[in-house]
């Protein structure tokens, strides 16, 4: 749960460190990389960078909402850095840990700020779990992000946990 300002910013350093992981961990090559009838690596990787800038920007925060297709592994690794420290520059310039309590419609409904914030944090970790997948089909090794990877695991010389 978001109730403070710095609980946000908090977690939100977490996962950014964590999506920044994953987003290194892939090659220009691996962006195309897809489950048949699904998305790409790279448009799972542009669809997590645009809703850095897209939530906010609904949320009211004074963020531009991009829309770029970025082809290769470095740009997406700018950008997501780049409007992941906006965003946390724009909470802490613009909101109060008051402002977490207020209403926003957002996609319909009625949603506080501070759950807003708790999506916006689910959301791409939703995302980069399915890009997990889709760096084992394409060959590369995953990194642990809340504990080791299988292939951390065996590079230890130990059988990972199923």
């Amino acid at each position: 749960m978001i109730r403070t300002i710095h609980d946000f910013l908090e977690r939100w350093k977490e996962e950014t460190d964590a999506t920044l992981k994953i987003f290194k961990s892939l090659t220009d090559e691996s962006l195309q990389v897809a489950i048949p009838g699904g998305r790409t690596l790279g448009r799972l990787a542009n669809h997590i960078v645009e809703t850095v800038t897209e939530m906010p920007h609904q949320l009211g925060l004074p963020i531009m909402e991009e829309t770029v297709n970025y082809t290769t592994v470095q740009e997406l690794v700018t950008h997501y850095k780049k409007y992941a420290d906006q965003l946390a520059g724009a909470i802490i310039s613009h909101w109060s840990d008051d402002t977490l309590e207020k209403d926003t419609n957002m996609y319909g409904a009625s949603w506080k700020n501070g759950f807003s914030l708790w999506v916006l944090l689910t959301h791409q970790t939703h995302h980069r779990g399915q890009m997990t997948v889709l760096m084992r089909m394409a060959g590369l090794k995953v990194p642990g992000i809340y504990g080791p990877s299988k292939e951390e695991w065996e590079a230890w010389g130990k059988v990972p946990l199923a």
